[in-house]
């Protein structure tokens, strides 16, 4: 009795219910041998934070696992890209505290911190990002029975430009542009994408993120090609979106875009957007009593890709 007294003692100082004990996390290298498309150079990775953890210059990608106890544990797993305007990495809020949020509800949880499109670090910048997106999806897939992750209830998050970098994993994944001699689909199940970028349209671009992604004099063609609500096909998987009507950076037509085009070819899709938030607020949008991150469980289950988990909210 006196044992069981301290292990309860010890999860509830750790914020941690029995019932929602996690695992440690792992972070693992993203490749297991050379890094595709990688440029050789020094590693000048960089960590700061002022309330905001952001990692610049990455050039050694990797993946950290969140997974839920096993007696939790429903199968779900979801791949988190935080967002940054593909300068930085905002791995905290956007990572990290979505990661310990997903393995509550009993859904593994990979964070990636996936490299940033740089001439330093790749031959090729523009498709560095989607090149560590679909690893991890791969990565995962491949792991899913060690995991305790169904195969086909593995999706992508993001958020901001991560967003966008969801998206294009969501849009591009007819071609897998990473090495993948397995043939594992680098297809996500499902999509989450919350204030995200996501078009090149005038008025509705985030200028920023497609600068640092296509450089500042990216050709028509090429804007078009990773403005991802034009790249929707039958095969683009189920999305939910969060937007805030006043977000002043990544205005809500990006979402409202790419909700219009799933919804005209019938694609399961979920569109929230609060009046208040701005942009960047993570998990809690501070205008607002609402959760939209129980919404997200509550579509989940509603669409079959959530299983033995709590009744839906009403």
């Amino acid at each position: 009795m006196k044992k069981v007294a301290i292990l309860l003692f010890t999860l509830f100082s750790l914020n941690l219910s029995p019932a929602f004990a996690q695992t440690k996390p792992m972070e693992l290298p993203l490749y297991e041998g050379n890094i595709p498309n990688a440029k050789p150079g020094p590693n000048e990775e960089k960590t700061e934070t002022d309330g905001i953890l952001r990692i610049s210059l990455v050039r050694n990608p990797t993946l950290t696992a969140y997974l839920p106890s096993k007696d939790k544990a429903t199968g779900a797993a979801v791949v988190i890209c935080p967002g940054g305007g593909y300068g930085i990495i905002a791995a905290g809020h956007e990572g990290v505290d979505v990661a310990r949020r997903l393995n509550e509800k009993g859904i593994a949880a990979f964070v990636v911190k996936y490299r940033l499109p740089s001439s330093k670090t790749s031959t090729n910048p523009e498709i560095a990002p989607l090149q560590d997106a679909q690893q991890a999806i791969r990565v995962v897939r491949k792991r899913a029975t060690e995991w305790q992750v169904d195969p086909k209830r593995i999706g992508i998050m993001g958020f901001s430009a991560g967003g966008h970098l969801a998206s294009t994993a969501g849009t591009h994944f007819q071609k897998a542009v990473t090495p993948n001699p397995d043939n594992i689909s680098v297809r996500p199940d499902f999509m989450v994408l919350v204030y995200p970028v996501i078009s090149s349209q005038p008025g509705v671009i985030h200028q920023g993120s497609f600068d640092n992604l296509l450089g500042k004099n990216a050709s028509p063609e090429k804007l078009k090609e990773y403005s991802n609500e034009q790249q929707i096909t039958a095969q683009t998987p189920p999305t939910f979106l969060i937007h805030a009507s006043d977000d002043k950076v990544v205005p809500p037509d990006n979402s409202i875009l790419f909700y219009q085009a799933l919804h005209k070819l019938g694609i399961n899709t979920e569109l929230h957007i609060y009046p208040k938030g701005g942009h960047g607020f993570g998990l809690k949008n501070p205008t607002t009593p609402d959760d939209w991150f129980e919404r997200f469980i509550n579509w989940m289950v509603a669409s079959n890709l959530l299983k033995n988990t709590a009744p839906v909210s009403k």
